[in-house]
């Protein structure tokens, strides 16, 4: 059962300011969407300073990404069809949020993998981090960087470009962007103290199986 779409604008507003203000997207960066119904979605317009967005902000767009409701000249944002496909490969999810978080973008331009041998936390949480090879933002490579990988993964690392994590909820996604941030800064840390020392690789195992677990049942 869906949520109403004016509760649906409160939370897609309320993450908005949180992604801002955390420093995870800029200006008018970044995009949002959430699955109002079978057809249609709320997702963020293009060009709208983040900070400033209100709840009659947000439009609804159907899965060609025309406008079916919103502000008079308001357009979905560039990256619409990415959003849409994660919808079409992914049924069982509701939210996108595609963020610019710093240090993970960082990773991607020192072409290091995403580190999930570090933290508990993210193996059992979220997994394996794939990053997407570099596509133009708004194109049609983006859109194909990304259908692959989303099937089997929640969250991805867009190469020089940002992330793209997706749930059943647009908080599960928010606490995903902010788990892969914060160990991404992690990893910065550790690497100008001296030697990284990855967890034991039976215990990385371990982990990865009880996320795995964790995950299926949430899934029924």
């Amino acid at each position: 059962m869906y949520a109403s779409e004016y509760q649906l604008r409160q939370e897609l507003i309320r993450v908005t300011r949180i992604v801002t203000e955390q420093g995870l997207v800029c200006s008018s960066d970044g995009n949002i969407s959430m699955r109002l119904d079978d057809n249609h979605f709320l997702m963020t317009p293009t060009g709208l300073y983040k900070m400033g967005m209100a709840t009659e902000d947000p439009i609804v767009v159907n899965w060609e990404g025309g406008v079916v409701k919103g502000k008079p000249g308001y357009q979905p944002t560039s990256e619409f069809k990415m959003h849409l496909e994660v919808y079409r490969q992914r049924p069982d999810l509701n939210a996108v949020l595609h963020a610019h978080p710093p240090y993970c973008i960082a990773l991607t331009v020192a072409n290091i993998p995403f580190p999930t041998m570090l933290v508990p936390e993210v193996l059992m949480a979220i997994g394996e981090v794939p990053t997407a090879p570099y596509a133009r933002p708004g194109t049609a490579d983006l859109v194909s960087s990304v259908s692959d990988l989303i099937v089997d993964h929640d969250s991805i690392l867009l190469s020089h470009h940002g992330s793209v994590n997706a749930s059943e909820t647009l908080e599960g996604a928010l606490i995903a962007l902010e788990r892969m941030e914060h160990t991404a800064k992690i990893y910065y840390l550790a690497s100008s103290m001296g030697e990284l020392v990855p967890l034991p690789a039976d215990e990385i195992q371990a982990l990865k199986t009880m996320g795995e677990t964790r995950r299926d049942k949430a899934a029924i």
